[in-house]
């Protein structure tokens, strides 16, 4: 649902009544992610979309019945082979979508108003609702701020509010989206609860080292994958908007001073293009040492070699410096500065997701590598 906040909320401010149908779970080969949402009005506009095509009229009809009748909805889409004309998903996954209707005068509607109106304009927030459990759960929500603070509720026990928004805010650090089990009470007690989890927050960062031509195309692509790209180079006549005019920021200092006091993140990724010992070494040495996705740095296979020897000799350890992508990016055979961009970004993202690398012609791996397949059994309503 955060991801058209946006679009919502200009409904919300313009006083629509709407439903929003969100991805709970997937398994298999499904085309989006929890979290991916399409939202119906009473008018019948739609915007957004949970599968990319092969479901969507279906989840259009859930939102308009949603609309009339005022109850949530939870429904399972997979593919059958008994009825290659029925709904489901062609590229044989599954998905589970909970549809919820957003009225005026739902008791959902403060919550989720004042969520979208977070992620609209770009801050972290996260929005907690219950999936399956006791039918006097459902219909509420519970908005959940990066310092534990929330508003909203589910209404039956206090202890219940508390656990979800500890759990919640967890999910929000780490910038995910999902779903969590609980029981009604807020512990192991009572009927178990299915609770999802959505987290806006901002982009994460990319931060590229050394202001070369590589640079500028890498620039480019990790404004296309949605980071926040900052370039940073000690030098002023290289380190300039003229040369990176999709920089999100441009940095002029010694790397490492820089990167000691910038916020980084589980998120942040760092591309290291310099290749130059007196920045690669004091750079690497702490950039090794912090809690970021990805660290690497361009090079040849030799300046690899030397590069890792002055690293051990300012007392990098063995373990840190296994955590070191060089030479940097997949075996693309790219030539190019917009070929390396792409064979790094390509890293990133396997990386990111747990991919291999590898050609999926001839494979035998999955093509989505972070999926979970939802519980056996069809879910029903959980209105």
């Amino acid at each position: 649902m955060l991801d058209i906040a946006e679009e919502l909320h200009r409904w919300v401010e313009q006083g629509r009544d709407f439903a929003v149908a969100t991805v709970v779970a997937v398994g298999g080969s499904a085309p989006r992610r929890p979290g991916a949402a399409l939202a119906v009005d009473s008018d019948g506009t739609a915007i957004g979309s949970v599968s990319g095509g092969c479901v969507e009229g279906a989840v259009y009809e859930l939102c308009q019945q949603a609309l009339q009748d005022g109850e949530s909805v939870l429904e399972r889409f997979g593919y059958s082979d008994d009825d290659a004309f029925a709904v489901g998903l062609t590229c044989g996954g599954v998905i589970d979508i909970l549809v919820v209707p957003v009225r005026v005068g739902d008791p959902v509607r403060p919550v989720v108003a004042a969520a979208l109106a977070t992620a609209a304009r770009g801050a972290a927030a996260a929005v907690a609702r219950v999936v399956s459990g006791p039918g006097e759960l459902t219909g509420h929500a519970l908005l959940v701020r990066p310092d534990g603070s929330y508003d909203g509720g589910f209404g039956a026990h206090p202890g219940l509010d508390r656990t979800v928004a500890a759990e919640a805010r967890a999910f929000l650090d780490a910038g995910r989206t999902g779903t969590l089990q609980i029981g009604e009470q807020g512990s192991r007690c009572g009927a178990p609860l299915t609770i999802l989890v959505e987290s806006s927050v901002p982009p994460p960062r990319m931060i590229v080292f050394g202001a070369i031509d590589f640079a500028s195309a890498l620039v480019r692509v990790g404004k296309f994958l949605d980071y926040h790209v900052t370039v940073c180079d000690a030098r002023p006549v290289f380190a300039t908007r003229a040369r990176f005019p999709e920089a999100d920021e441009i940095v002029v200092e010694w790397p490492h001073t820089y990167l000691e006091r910038t916020p980084v993140d589980a998120r942040t990724v760092l591309c290291v293009l310099t290749h130059d010992a007196k920045f690669d070494v004091p750079l690497l040495r702490l950039a090794l040492r912090l809690p970021v996705a990805y660290v690497g740095a361009m090079g040849s296979r030799r300046t690899h070699l030397e590069r890792n020897e002055r690293l051990r000799e300012v007392g990098v350890t063995e373990v840190e410096l296994a955590r070191l992508r060089s030479p940097i990016g997949l075996d693309l055979g790219a030539r190019t500065p917009e070929e390396t961009a792409l064979s790094i970004a390509a890293e990133i993202v396997a990386d990111r997701r747990g991919g291999s690398g590898v050609s999926l012609t001839g494979a035998h791996t999955p093509i989505h590598h972070d999926t979970a397949p939802p519980p056996a059994g069809r879910i029903g309503s959980v209105a």
